[in-house]
């Protein structure tokens, strides 16, 4: 019997401000490079999703976030990822990026400006409403 393929969490920011969210340009793998996500990234084995998300964001874009919520459901990214996307503010510094080339904040009626990764868009719905 084959082992059982273990999901790792991946967590994105749905980062809003002032009725805009902000995106992030990725720049790797090749395969991403030029399409736009909500920053974030894997969760550690000893860390929890809201920890994760802090962490990555501050890693991404240096500044500081608080989860205010998770969006509903999950993404699969491949057969060994998951996304999940969380509402965050900012509470301290504005983001730069630093592991993507650009970001851009959002209206609710620019989400479809910009050519998103397959796993981000099931969350747009909900997104464009939070920023209606």
């Amino acid at each position: 019997m084959a082992d059982a393929v273990r999901v790792r969490s991946v967590v994105g920011a749905a980062v809003v401000r002032d009725g805009r969210v902000l995106t992030a340009r990725r720049t790797r793998p090749a395969t991403a490079a030029g399409r736009w996500e909500f920053p974030g990234g894997k969760v550690e084995d000893s860390e929890s999703p809201e920890a994760a998300l802090v962490r990555e964001i501050r890693e991404e874009l240096g500044c500081s976030v608080v989860v205010e919520r998770w969006l509903g459901g999950t993404v699969a990214i491949g057969a060994t990822h998951e996304l999940t996307v969380a509402v965050v503010r900012i509470v301290e510094g504005e983001p730069v990026p630093h592991e993507h080339d650009a970001v851009r904040w959002l209206g609710a009626d620019e989400l479809d400006t910009v050519d998103w990764l397959d796993p981000d868009r099931p969350f747009l719905p909900e997104v464009r409403g939070i920023l209606a």
